[in-house]
């Protein structure tokens, strides 16, 4: 006699947690460093969040049967030099790993130089080997308008451009591509080349720091390097900044280290002038200390 089993259907799961998965992802503790770490930029914050909550709600959507299909998230960073463009290019790769929209937790920083070649058959060979490096994580362009230069003929940019076009169309499940560059030559590019835009989900816009910002960011590189200022260099450091920032090529939080370690090597240098005098004990104070003089030795006082 033979027995007829009858499998019960599974039932169909009709709800989602959300806050479960948001615990399980653990983007939360991703979000929270990139409040600590970065001073303002409460726009990008605000987008990084609001494209964290969209993939959350995405990967719901999934385990209920009802997602829209793959979402699309090659992004463009826009802004100017030393505005954080960079760590939170890795911060979003740690937010798409945790949420299972890319296999590896890694973000692939390339320029001009690693795509283009400078002779016939160069640049593919070129170009597809930083694709198989960043494939299953993020690819970040930077300065990617420097790609293509129109005013060159022989350019063999746009070879590069039409291999990362497809690779971005037909391999978006298994790679994101981050362009990022000054705003108003980002828009350039994109006009020439159209593709590229149909292609970038989400424009994260980057603003300048303001000069109370710029002081912040300097406390922090000071404490994380074990310097100080007292009351007259920070005030000293303040007016360098009022000065220096409308001059030529300020980079922001770049210009900021780079002004910090220079006067790191000027009170290197005082402390050594006064060994030779014979005063060549320095205790810890004297070490961490960076004096007014530090500041206002830079030619930044002298060029105004």
């Amino acid at each position: 006699m033979s027995a007829e089993v009858t499998l019960e259907e599974a039932p169909l799961q009709t709800t989602a947690d959300l806050m479960a998965l948001y615990r399980e992802s653990r983007i939360g503790e991703v979000l929270a460093e990139l409040d600590r770490d970065l001073i303002g930029l409460a726009p990008v914050k605000t987008r990084i969040r609001e494209i964290a909550a969209h993939l959350l709600v995405e990967r719901a959507r999934k385990t209920l049967g009802i997602a829209s299909g793959p979402p699309t998230l090659h992004m463009c960073f826009s802004g100017n030099p030393g505005t954080g463009k960079t760590t939170v290019a890795l911060r979003m790769a740690q937010v798409l790993h945790r949420l299972g929209y890319i296999r590896r937790n890694q973000l692939v920083s390339v320029t001009r130089d690693d795509l283009v070649g400078q002779y016939i058959g160069h640049t593919a060979p070129k170009t597809r080997e930083v694709l198989k490096r960043a494939m299953g994580g993020v690819l970040f362009i930077d300065e990617a308008y420097y790609l293509y230069r129109l005013e060159n003929e022989r350019d063999y940019g746009q070879e590069a451009i039409e291999i990362l076009l497809q690779t971005m169309e037909n391999q978006r499940d298994d790679l994101v591509v981050i362009l990022a560059g000054y705003a108003s030559r980002m828009e350039t590019f994109f006009h020439s080349n159209p593709g590229f835009r149909s292609r970038i989900a989400h424009h994260l816009v980057f603003p300048d720091y303001a000069p109370d910002e710029l002081m912040q960011i300097a406390g922090h590189m000071l404490d994380a390097m074990h310097y100080r200022f007292d009351d007259d260099a920070r005030r000293a450091f303040e007016a360098y900044l009022a000065r220096r920032i409308r001059q030529p090529n300020f980079a922001n939080a770049r210009s900021v280290r780079n002004a910090l370690d220079r006067a790191r090597l000027r009170q290197a240098n005082r402390l050594f002038a006064a060994a030779e005098r014979g005063d060549g004990i320095a205790d810890a104070d004297a070490l961490m200390q960076l004096d007014a003089s530090d500041i206002r030795a830079s030619r930044v006082f002298t060029d105004s």
